[in-house]
């Protein structure tokens, strides 16, 4: 197996190409929307946070429907409309001038996004063989990551010249970008919907406590995606000696880290049992970080500084394991031909860690310090043990499942 980061020709490297054109394009505009929406609509700071909590409130929700829409009607169909969706609701923020038309373009955003990630996982899952769809994640990662580094360079040259043109050029970049996505999924095979033939009535992924339980599991383990873009900037500049510039050099060696190793970190997660081992290693070395950034406080100037990146290290490796074993559990244990609606609540672990993550961490470790720091270290660390049991409770209703069915099949 390759620790190549690009994946072999074919549909898999369709699929990476797409994700680097719209990463590229979300990589400027996350680096430029705060003081877009704030210099140049005119919102207050506090305004375009709750627009934005409110967006991703309704993108957590909508999330299953969407993938059982994916389900139904076809993956890439559904894809290429929810990218095109995602592409004009970016237009949309072009023309925003005030609160409430702010509020709906975040909403159809959001929604957008969160639908669009579990089309394509519904996509990804009837192209690829089982056995490849976590390296294929992991290549998807890498990919992802660089579209985003590029993308915040070009951000950057855009907060740089500071003008109302610069900003919108961003938008318009990232608008066409998921406009190139749509257009290189139609270039995937299209797919019969297996779910067309089984109509499960509701949102049957919410009856399944089991997996309802992973997917909840694997939320508390993605309460670290705020700490390298808000809670560790804060850290750094209000409880510790390190200097400011320090939170970019992190944000690079995370980036660079994901790129360069996350197909390498998820070449042994094969099945469910390496899949959990992979997600308990992860929390012992969260914990393990979580103590290192706690040792940060008080210490001198270049102490604090490596404190910070020997954390920063750790935090990336556990990350890195976390991704590649909660995508292996995500996809085993979602039944054949309803991936898309298991997705969309695997993935509202996402939004929901996006949009209650901050609140909760900076109250926690920002305001709370050292025993702020052990206590998130210790629920990471139960979380990721708990996994293991939950995933063989949700493997077993699967397995009773299918024998269940198993009679209607024989002629």
């Amino acid at each position: 197996m390759t620790n190549s980061p690009v994946p072999p020709a074919g549909p898999q490297r369709v699929l990476a190409l797409a994700q680097l054109s719209n990463s590229i394009g979300d990589g400027a505009y996350y680096t430029t929307s705060a003081l877009y929406f704030t210099q140049v609509v005119g919102l207050a700071p506090a305004r375009v946070g709750l627009g934005l909590t409110v967006g991703w409130a309704v993108g957590s929700l909508v999330g299953v429907p969407l993938g059982q829409l994916a389900d139904r009607r076809g993956p890439r169909g559904t894809a290429v409309l929810l990218a095109l969706a995602t592409g004009l609701a970016v237009a949309s923020f072009t023309v925003v001038r005030g609160f409430w038309p702010f509020v709906l373009a975040a909403c159809v955003y959001a929604a957008a996004q969160s639908g669009l990630a579990a089309a394509r996982q519904a996509l990804l899952a009837g192209l690829v063989a089982a056995g490849e769809r976590t390296r294929l994640l992991a290549h998807l990662q890498s990919t992802l990551n660089a579209g985003l580094a590029v993308g915040a360079g070009l951000g950057g040259l855009a907060l740089h010249a500071g003008t109302r043109t610069a900003y919108l050029t961003v938008f318009a970049l990232d608008a066409v970008s998921f406009l190139v996505c749509a257009s290189l999924l139609l270039r995937l095979p299209s797919m019969t919907p297996v779910a067309s033939r089984q109509r499960h009535g509701g949102l049957g992924v919410l009856r399944d406590r089991p997996y309802a339980v992973v997917a909840l599991l694997n939320t508390v383990l993605l309460l670290r995606l705020p700490l390298l873009s808000l809670v560790l900037p804060l850290w750094i500049t209000r409880r510790t000696e390190a200097p400011a510039w320090l939170v970019s050099a992190l944000f690079v060696l995370n980036t660079a880290a994901v790129m360069l190793f996350q197909v390498r970190a998820a070449r042994g997660v094969t099945g469910l049992a390496t899949a959990t081992r992979a997600v308990r290693r992860a929390g012992w070395v969260m914990l393990a970080a979580c103590v290192v950034f706690a040792l940060s406080a008080g210490a001198s100037l270049w102490v604090a500084v490596g404190i910070l990146v020997v954390g920063a290290v750790l935090q990336v490796v556990a990350e890195m394991g976390q991704s590649a074993g909660s995508w292996q559990l995500s996809f085993d244990l979602a039944p054949e031909g309803r991936v898309g609606e298991y997705q969309g609540l695997f993935g509202t672990g996402v939004t929901v860690a996006r949009t209650l993550g901050p609140l909760l961490l900076t109250a926690l470790l920002v305001e709370w310090g050292t025993p702020g720091w052990l206590l998130l270290g210790g629920a990471m660390l139960a979380a990721s043990y708990a996994m293991g049991p939950a995933a063989r409770w949700a493997a077993g209703r699967r397995a009773r499942e299918d024998r269940l069915r198993q009679p209607a099949l024989v002629p």
